[in-house]
């Protein structure tokens, strides 16, 4: 092979490679897809997506970027919704708690009122960290 076609192998490969989808001309269906979700309120699907796209996209960093900021935001959400559902929950076994006749019941119902306090306890401090970072920004 002579110079010239070795110059112009090379320059049939830098164009070739110029035409490529960028990193983030590639993730960004998925990204659109991870907005789709969140607007439509499936909070878990969006988490699901961001981890897919964090796993297949690594260098498309100003998506990763703005899938943090909806990572946070569904985080954050999902955490309200379960705060809701067990303060609804610890509600109805401390009301049961004070109904109980026996020993035994009481205890039964101590049990499940305080792993609910502790599981609701920790959803509160989780829902604090979330919105401490997302007031670092």
């Amino acid at each position: 092979m002579n110079i010239r076609s070795l110059l112009s192998l090379a320059a049939l490969g830098i164009l070739l490679m110029a035409c490529q989808p960028t990193d983030e001309q590639r993730a960004q269906p998925l990204m659109t897809r991870i907005e789709q979700l969140y607007a439509a309120g499936r909070y878990q699907a969006v988490l699901d997506s961001i981890t897919q796209l964090r796993l297949q996209h690594p260098r498309a960093v100003k998506a990763r970027q703005r899938a943090l900021v909806l990572w946070q935001e569904a985080s954050l959400r999902l955490a309200q919704q379960d705060i809701a559902r067990t303060d609804s929950a610890l509600q109805a076994a401390i009301a049961a708690y004070n109904q109980a006749g026996t020993i035994r019941a009481r205890n039964e119902i101590r049990l499940r009122r305080d792993s609910l306090q502790v599981r609701y306890d920790v959803l509160v401090g989780t829902v604090r960290v979330i919105h401490r970072r997302q007031q670092e920004k």
